[in-house]
């Protein structure tokens, strides 16, 4: 039927309000400099903003967790683009996490200090709890030198990782956090960007803790003030807080209030401040600074009626007081009993989302805590209109929501809030839910976060007012219609037909449909759009999302909806056409395919016989899209939507399945070791050329690789993971001794994945993937006793596995470097079959070597320096390493298969930093790499910083490794200056710390004031002693203590600019 407009909600606003001029798409982050200028940005963009200016800022640290929380990608992806934005480094949370900072700003320790440096950091909550412990030993602040950190509040919680606005995690350390640090917490979008220019003001460390959970993510209308210069530094706390319109602490509700609840600035204290708004003898006092404690302050912003205080706060479980309940029991607590009464709630991280998304909870909460009925606020308002839509991401109608923002962004009279949440584990694919909040400019009404305001959560009673479901499937999965108030009307995009529609539809659905009087509307915007362009075309995909666009607008505009009104308000957006097509014709086109549903003849009687498990959405994750266009999802680039989950359940593991595309041009060879979860590739042996004298006693080779044909891109630094054989002689031998056929078929499962296996004979299986040869765990003799029918044997197998058994384990661990292989030949009644027997020993492992060359310089091909392992036993049995035998063995031609693995050992981002490279024999690899690099930028004349190259090995005459290059590369000034210890060439044994005694205050002179980055690559061995030389040079020529000298080193590794990579 076609769509009656008689019965559409009342419009906002005439048709005349709606007239905006072409504002930018909101989430367009193509340049820094552009967000100023948008009148619709993200607060959390402008916090980024503020805090990546060189004026602000001199360096910024951007730590993991604060990525994994939506926050900190778009500084990174700034500086990498080239935009003009401080010195930006990625760092990982891990023990110890903030020593940088700390190194960074300690007097005496750091040029950042002596030049004066305001150090900007990015984490989580989770994160800064773990960096406190570090923070207690920055030195004082002054106006020169200071720390500011921005912390995006948002955590996930639970096994479903749902994302919480909760503080929890920071109790109880923010307890233990140095007087020298301000504290401040901000709430509404506006507030947190006017606090984070402000922390670059206070004269004190800060740190800036931000709702991220929702108002910081807001598109909406805001004002970035004037930034501040780094020497602009206010005079105390409040007087810089007074400047930019904001106090200690606020007060808000009834001023004879009997009962008041104090309450952390943030989404909850925005919540109760709207109902203390509307409830008598109802107070509410928001924390907005924490630390410095101010307890006059606080006592002097509280009523003087007020009999009865309580302290809510966020706590983990089995926490008992948190930070807050302490400050204000020590400043209200009087031993005479002459004051209000204290009492303390402990909210954890569930029961705040509960309070949050469901208002009868919230009210409830405070009708006990003021023990009489609170009324909960009506949901609706003739004045505003609540939208909800939900969509698959990545797909084209996802930027519907965009388009309906877009149509409201510079509207004189209403004002337009808009927020997107994704659920990435309830379906594959993703959800997206998008609430978008319009009101008028006149409202007067205070600000409340939009997930209070239009709660999706289950149980839900509806409050949207116009809600849209752009992915057909979840009507038939997620209960996405509860949300729909009474009478609304309800916009699904579909291909079905009504009478598909309505066959697909669960009776629960149609019965709510019926029960809450909704207006279902449908519209096949594929087919719509297919009058103006082919199917799956670029352009086919934004027609539709235009589309429903202007069908929205129709339903929206209610009685006053005619086609030449929908043109006039889309106008602003599209400017008469888009892309060559007129809007009329657009329009004309929704007009007749645009129908409404009706319900009378839908049946609630079916002839399913199962209950559907309906799904609830979930908020847990958060998406950014960067300058280069990739979308980043809790700090994971993603192959495509599907890999969300995934990466949040292994944010650093997880490799995603559709990284590598079918379509792409080198796919992966679905039969190349299908056992094995990286990405492989098959390389073609083109040179396996010795390096050491035959006569000598170690054998270092040098391997080149043709890749060919085969996709594999690999950058300086990267290792390579070689998935070597077994000996092939040695197999069968094994073979014939364990009495299988080496031809028998046999199927292994595939790791991970009992439902999928593969197959191939019992000698491919033992040669190509299981390691027969390797070093078996304890647990294997355990588990071989099982099949041992001697009696001998399995008690044997027992006892070296049990724990009284330890030392025997050891001897034939280490001493006697037994293998799978061995343990089965000294106990040979224990028999398992040949599948079982795979299964219980596992896998070879990759084997990673330091990739010896840059692909930049030598093309489609990838180079190893190799050393041969092998040793005696006690009894005199020789024993190999198994993937240096196999490399060692091969024959020009051969195939190999291998994959790539990141590394540590990276080049800086800036060419003009000086490089301090230290190999130990085959250490040597991933420095001829970089030198090969840099020897490319010298024939280009792009500027390059010294290097300083130190090599280590026992003789000049047999182990000087590409010594032919190493000199070459000196001669042509690659290499500025180079060490090289040749241990057993002299009288006296000279290593590579003795030769970097020699040049120590170039060293300290590059570390200290040039950026310069230090690398160790070889054995483990020389680490202490080149440490120690470091240490001792810092002070000797920088007049250091030793613990700061040490501060100072640990500070260089979270920098990534004391690199080691030992074995």
């Amino acid at each position: 039927m076609t769509v009656s407009l008689s019965r559409s909600q009342t419009p906002l606003s005439a048709s005349t309000t709606l007239t905006p001029t072409s504002p930018v798409i909101p989430g367009a982050t193509d340049n820094s400099k552009h967000l100023p200028q948008r009148r619709f940005v993200v607060a959390s963009e402008l916090i980024e903003l503020v805090s990546s200016r060189p004026s602000t800022s001199s360096a910024v640290f951007v730590y993991d967790l604060a990525e994994q929380a939506g926050f900190g990608s778009l500084t990174k992806a700034w500086s990498q683009s080239g935009d003009e934005t401080a010195s930006v480094t990625s760092l990982q949370t891990r023990a110890g996490a903030g020593l940088s900072l700390v190194g960074r700003l300690s007097q005496s320790t750091s040029k950042d200090a002596a030049s004066g440096s305001i150090l900007t950091a990015y984490t989580s909550p989770t994160g800064l709890a773990g960096m406190i412990p570090s923070l207690v030993h920055l030195p004082a602040p002054s106006v020169t030198s200071r720390l500011v950190i921005q912390v995006p509040t948002v955590t996930p919680v639970g096994d479903r990782f749902n994302l919480s606005p909760s503080l929890a995690s920071l109790n109880p350390a923010l307890s233990v956090l140095p007087d020298s640090f301000t504290v401040l917490l901000s709430a509404t979008p506006q507030e947190s960007v006017d606090l984070a220019v402000a922390a670059y003001r206070l004269p004190t460390h800060v740190i800036h803790l931000f709702d991220h959970h929702s108002s910081a993510r807001e598109f909406g209308a805001l004002t970035l003030p004037p930034l501040p210069s780094k020497g602009d530094v206010g005079q105390d706390v409040s007087s810089v807080l007074e400047e930019a319109g904001y106090s200690y602490f606020e007060y808000s509700g009834d001023d004879s209030a009997h009962t008041v609840l104090v309450l952390l600035n943030g989404p909850l204290a925005l919540a109760a401040k709207s109902l203390a708004a509307q409830t008598s003898g109802l107070g509410i006092l928001i924390v907005r600074v924490l630390r410095p404690w101010d307890e006059a302050t606080f006592k002097a912003a509280l009523p003087s009626f007020a009999e009865r205080i309580h302290v809510l706060d966020d706590l983990a479980p089995g926490a008992h007081h948190g930070i807050l309940q302490m400050d204000a029991l020590s400043s209200l607590l009087d031993p005479t009993g002459a004051g209000p009464t204290v009492q303390t709630h402990g909210l954890s991280a569930l029961r705040l989302q509960e309070l949050l998304g469901k208002p009868s909870s919230l009210v409830q909460f405070i009708s006990d805590l003021l023990l009489i009925p609170v009324e909960l606020p009506p949901p609706f308002s003739a004045k505003e209109s609540k939208l909800l839509v939900f969509s698959t991401p990545g797909t084209p109608l996802s930027a519907v929501p965009g388009r309906i923002e877009q149509t409201f962004a510079t509207s004189s009279s209403i004002t337009s809030r808009h927020l997107t949440e994704y659920d990435v584990f309830s379906r594959p694919g993703g959800i997206a839910a998008d609430r978008i909040l319009l009101t008028p400019k006149s409202s007067s009404s205070a600000f409340v976060p939009l997930p209070v305001v239009l709660p999706i959560s289950s149980h839900s009673e509806g409050v949207s007012t116009f809600l849209a479901v752009l992915d057909q499937s979840l009507l038939k999965s997620h209960t996405v219609l509860s949300h729909a108030k009474n009478g609304s009307i309800v916009l699904v995009a579909t291909s079905w037909s009504v009478a598909e529609l309505l066959s697909n539809l669960h009776m629960d659905t149609i019965a709510l449909l019926k029960k809450r009087n909704l207006r279902l509307c449908t519209i096949d915007a594929k087919a719509a759009a297919l009058q103006f362009a082919p199917t799956d075309s670029h352009f086919h995909n934004h027609l539709q999302a235009v589309l429903v666009h202007l069908a929205f607008l129709r339903l929206y505009l209610g009685p006053r909806a005619s086609q030449s009104t929908v043109s006039k308000v889309a106008e602003g957006t599209y400017s008469g056409s888009f892309k060559g097509v007129q809007l009329a014709a657009l329009i004309e086109r929704v007009w007749s395919d645009l129908v409404e549903v009706d319900l009378s003849f839908a049946s609630l009687e079916s002839d399913e016989t199962h209950q559907v498990e309906w799904k609830d959405f979930e908020f847990n994750a958060i998406a950014v899209s960067t300058v280069d266009g990739d979308t980043i999802v809790n700090g994971a680039r993603l192959g495509s939507w599907h890999d969300a989950a995934k990466h949040l359940l292994f944010p650093s593991a997880f490799t995603p399945e559709g990284a590598v595309s079918k379509d792409e041009q080198y796919p992966q060879l679905p039969d190349l070791r299908p056992e094995v979860p990286d990405r492989t590739f098959l390389v073609t042996c083109t040179v396996n050329r010795r390096l050491t004298p035959k006569e000598y006693d170690r054998n270092v080779f040098h391997l080149e690789f043709d890749t060919k044909g085969t996709g594999l891109k690999y950058t300086i630094g990267e290792a390579l993971g070689v998935h070597g054989w077994n000996d092939e002689e040695e197999v069968l031998g094994f073979c014939r001794w364990y009495g299988v056929d080496p031809s028998r078929l046999i199927t292994i499962p595939l790791p991970g994945d009992v439902d999928k296996a593969h197959t191939r004979t019992a000698f491919q299986a033992l040669q190509q993937q299981i390691d027969i040869y390797g070093k078996p765990p304890k647990s294997f003799y355990t588990d071989l006793a099982e099949y041992a029918s001697n009696p001998t044997d399995k008690f044997a197998l027992q006892f070296v596995g049990s724990p009284e058994g330890a030392s025997t384990f050891k001897k034939l661990s280490e001493k006697d470097t037994v293998s799978f292989a061995d343990v089965l030949q000294r106990y040979p009644s224990a028999r398992p079959g040949i599948e079982v027997l795979c299964e219980m020993v596992g896998d070879i492992k990759p084997r990673h070597y330091s990739i010896a060359s840059a692909q930049s310089v030598v093309g489609d091909r990838v180079d190893l320096l190799v050393v041969t392992v092998d040793w005696l036993t006690p009894s005199g049995t020789p024993r190999y390493g198994q993937c240096t035998r196999y490399l060692a063995g091969l024959k020009v031609g051969q195939k190999v298969t291998v994959s790539i693995k990141p590394s540590v050992m990276k080049l800086p981002a800036d060419n003009m930093q000086p490089l301090i490279m230290a190999g130990l024999g085959t250490g040597a690899a991933p420095f001829r790499a970089f030198l090969q690099h840099r020897a490319m930028l010298a024939t280009q004349n792009v500027p390059v910083g010294p290097v300083y190259y130190y090599f280590g090995s026992r003789h000049q005459a047999s182990e000087y490794l590409y010594g032919e290059e190493v000199q070459a590369f000196i001669e042509d000034s690659v290499i500025t200056k180079a060490g090289l210890a040749f241990s057993r060439d002299g009288p006296k044994k000279v290593y590579i710390q003795h030769k970097m005694l020699e040049d120590v205050e170039d060293l300290v002179r590059m570390l200290y004031q040039e950026k310069g980055v230090f690398y160790l690559c070889g054995p483990t061995w020389p680490v202490p002693d080149v440490y120690e030389t470091l240490i001792n040079a810092f002070v000797t020529h920088q007049g250091l203590e030793v613990t700061v000298a040490a501060d100072f080193l640990e500070g260089l590794k979270e920098e990534e600019r004391y690199v080691l990579e030992v074995y």
